[in-house]
């Protein structure tokens, strides 16, 4: 594909878009729910293509280029497609984020200004490695009323031409180019220089992949770079719950972006929490690499400064003795990614000042940060995790994808009127009301 090629698909999708933020939730609804029946559908299809991306990546997995846990992240199976199938039934069944009106505010008799929600436009995604990451990225757009841009890794080109195939086959009735997809480095680049068509960029990946985003484009990014997430062990912690809640954010999926990296141990528990929590780690084939009071209590591998800036994203953890709540958020404030950290503890006190004393996108108390997702917040999905401060932060979802315009409603206002030494007053109340096409105001 020529970059010539690149810049017709992304303007397809800009007149696309006009035409889709048009439709209705229900015909927005039910291409989605044909999406899902048409995953189910072609099951054997989606995992015949996905098993020949795999067997390459197990290739590079014996020559040492990828991990397990990448090449887990790649695997699709019978109960994966229909829990991707369901994820977009979940979608569709979310809330119609469109045309809600906001605020409502009467700046004088009959002249009624509307704050309405509406799509942002065209929105590029690109990511690396999960091929479900494409249907959440097409479902989340579609319900939004968003067009979009799909670049996955090659290492899933197979499964994602075919899910995009499905896709597309299942949305006849949608706008024709809502959903574009590329494959090649060189249209990325291509991408990254039209600011004048593509509204936002979801990249997910590595965090030099995201920076590479972030550095060679003028279009709003909208991501992180990297998942440098934390759980805290205080000294008040119910350690079985801890231990519990450890486990779960390092080993239930060690390769996704909200697992930990990091663990912080209050000194007073360290010396019966610690050898719990290694032995559990080490039965998962964890490995873990200690600071120096880490080490007086188990038998570990000695942390390096490097340890406490890096995101593995495999079955490997920090562990860093504190003596304090405050050496703890400290320690988050100066080696965290602001994405998610956690607090163990029962004292209520000290779990407010850690959840206040953060600036993470997620703060959560008696919780694994695995349930940072779109999906387990409810979002149905989420198109990425942002940890910046502009427009959305955390799991993205369909909110995170619209914007919002004025609409003004009058019956033959003008300015003059409000202006000069007659001027009349502006009302500006603010009421309750909502904003329909075609109202004449004061109905």
């Amino acid at each position: 594909m020529t970059n010539t090629e690149t810049e017709r698909k992304v303007e397809t999708a800009q007149t696309a878009a006009l035409q889709l933020a048009q439709l209705s939730d229900e015909q927005r609804r039910t291409a989605l729910l044909d999406v899902a029946d048409a995953l189910e559908a072609r099951t054997d299809e989606i995992l015949a293509a996905n098993e020949r991306d795999v067997e390459a990546a197990e290739e590079l997995l014996a020559d040492g280029e990828y991990t397990r846990a990448f090449v887990d992240r790649l695997t699709l199976s019978v109960s994966k497609v229909e829990s991707i199938a369901e994820m977009v039934r979940s979608v569709a069944d979310q809330d119609d984020p469109l045309e809600k009106t906001l605020e409502a505010r009467r700046l004088d008799e009959g002249l009624e200004l509307y704050k309405v929600a509406v799509p942002i436009g065209v929105v590029g995604a690109v990511f690396e490695s999960r091929p479900d990451a494409l249907v959440q990225i097409a479902a989340l757009g579609l319900k939004s009323g968003n067009a979009v841009i799909l670049k996955g890794g090659s290492e899933a080109l197979h499964s994602n031409r075919t899910l995009f195939e499905i896709i597309t086959d299942a949305t006849a009735d949608v706008p024709d180019g809502w959903a574009q997809q590329i494959e090649a480095r060189e249209d990325v680049d291509t991408l990254l220089e039209m600011d004048n068509a593509v509204d936002l960029l979801m990249p997910r990946g590595s965090s030099s992949f995201v920076s590479y985003i972030q550095d060679n484009t003028s279009i709003p990014v909208l991501g992180h770079t990297e998942g440098v997430c934390h759980v805290y062990v205080d000294a008040d912690a119910n350690l079985e719950m801890a231990e519990d809640i450890a486990y779960d954010a390092k080993v239930q999926y060690p390769a996704v972006c909200n697992a930990i990296e990091t663990l912080l141990v209050h000194e007073d528990v360290a010396e019966t929490f610690l050898p719990a929590i290694v032995d559990r780690y080490e039965a998962a084939d964890v490995e873990i690499r200690g600071d120096e009071a880490t080490r007086e209590f188990v038998d570990v591998e000695a942390a390096t400064d490097a340890d406490w800036d890096t995101e593995y994203g495999d079955l490997i953890v920090s562990a860093r003795v504190v003596d304090s709540l405050g050496t703890a958020c400290n320690h988050i404030t100066t080696h965290g990614s602001k994405h998610t950290e956690s607090i163990v503890t029962e004292d209520a006190d000290r779990a407010e000042t850690f959840m206040r004393s953060l600036d993470s996108a997620s703060v959560f108390h008696n919780a694994s940060t695995r349930f940072a997702d779109g999906y387990r917040y409810g979002l149905g999905a989420e198109v990425g995790i942002s940890t910046g401060k502009i427009h959305a932060r955390g799991p993205v979802g369909l909110e995170g994808l619209t914007t919002y315009k004025y609409h003004l409603e009058g019956d033959g206002h003008l300015v003059a009127t409000y202006a000069g030494e007659d001027a009349k007053p502006y009302r500006h109340e603010e009421f309750d009301g909502e904003w329909m096409p075609g109202r004449l105001a004061g109905e």
